[in-house]
């Protein structure tokens, strides 16, 4: 088993955090977004996973070298290339062109999610699914009274299906998506003016391979700032419940509360401050007579008289101040 990983967006959406590092690399309960979405889907593949290859652009040698250490601690190989265009995804797949073979889990790096199940490996192919409310949004799958999967509809104007793409798929036939996809290049195949993986599995789907949809229990967004919070809010609670270490020996709290579930990580120091629920605080980063809730903390901060909740707060930065709504990019200072 190999899972791919397309990231080479910058994350434009979640600045001014994706300006000194790469959406996937956010901290979520105290581990990269990538990092939390490759542990949850070798979980669900339920065996060793040989390779992870990650799909990047021109994010520099420490992020290379982050990404590697990620699968290595997952028991995998890492792969490392790189897509200088956005031009699809179908394009992004196929800059990974010599790890496409064999069964493949696909997974795009700006999500994650809760699932019930274990992966079938019997199905041809699986795409992961979540019922939402406004489907005109997504990309959905219509299936038929036994399951299988009929049609893939990009943004439907009109009611076809509740059932959302949530970006991950599993191929049991690695070499066959890669054949199908280079099709779409070598032709000049566009959908919206790009490459589309789904047009390449609809072409799988003509020849007679059989996909099945398989509903998630949960869908984690982390396309802004409120949503990565809300999503570091329900993944402490998942870890809390699997109780999961969450404060590291080294960490100094004192004179202070912490409101479960928190994270807080390798020589924090919080004095005189209530934390929680809710907050993840990274390495290193020092707090000082301060409120905080419902927040994310990076690497090296300082905060002091501070009265904060629903913020992110970015590596190096340093907040002085009152209660605010907050998203203070990495380096910043704030008096």
């Amino acid at each position: 088993m190999k899972i791919i990983v397309p990231m080479a967006g910058r994350g434009t959406r979640m600045r001014p955090h994706t300006l000194t590092i790469p959406k996937p690399l956010v901290p979520i309960a105290g581990k990269a977004i990538v990092h939390r979405l490759m542990e949850d889907i070798v979980a669900v593949c339920n065996e060793p996973v040989e390779e992870i290859a990650f799909i990047i652009g021109d994010f520099g040698a420490e992020v290379e070298k982050r990404l590697i250490q990620i699968a290595e601690s997952l028991g995998a190989k890492g792969k490392i290339y790189y897509q200088d265009k956005p031009l699809g995804t179908a394009h992004a797949l196929l800059c990974a062109k010599p790890s496409l073979e064999g069964e493949l889990v696909i997974a795009f790096a700006d999500t994650l999610f809760k699932a019930d199940f274990t992966l079938d490996k019997s199905k041809d192919g699986t795409i992961w699914v979540q019922k939402v409310d406004n489907p005109s949004s997504f990309g959905v799958v219509e299936f038929d009274k036994d399951g299988y999967i009929t049609n893939f509809v990009e943004k439907p104007t009109e009611f076809v299906s509740d059932l959302a793409i949530i970006g991950i798929y599993y191929v049991k036939d690695g070499a066959f998506l890669r054949d199908e996809m280079q099709y779409l290049l070598d032709n000049n195949i566009k959908d919206k003016g790009e490459f589309q993986l789904t047009n390449a599995l609809e072409n799988m789907k003509r020849k007679g391979v059989k996909f099945v949809p398989e509903q998630i229990s949960e869908w984690l967004d982390c396309g802004n700032k409120d949503s990565t919070v809300f999503t570091n809010q329900r993944y402490l609670e998942y870890l809390k419940d699997r109780k999961e270490k969450l404060v590291a020996d080294s960490a100094k709290v004192v004179n202070s509360v912490l409101i479960e579930p928190v994270y807080i990580g390798e020589n924090v120091e919080i004095h005189n401050s209530v934390v929680g629920p809710h907050v993840s605080i990274s390495a290193n980063t020092k707090i000082k007579n301060t409120v905080i809730s419902n927040s994310i903390v990076q690497e090296s901060a300082h905060i002091d008289n501070a009265n904060i909740t629903n913020s992110m707060i970015g590596n190096h930065a340093k907040y002085h101040g009152s209660q605010a709504d907050l998203s203070v990019g990495d380096y910043n200072v704030i008096k």
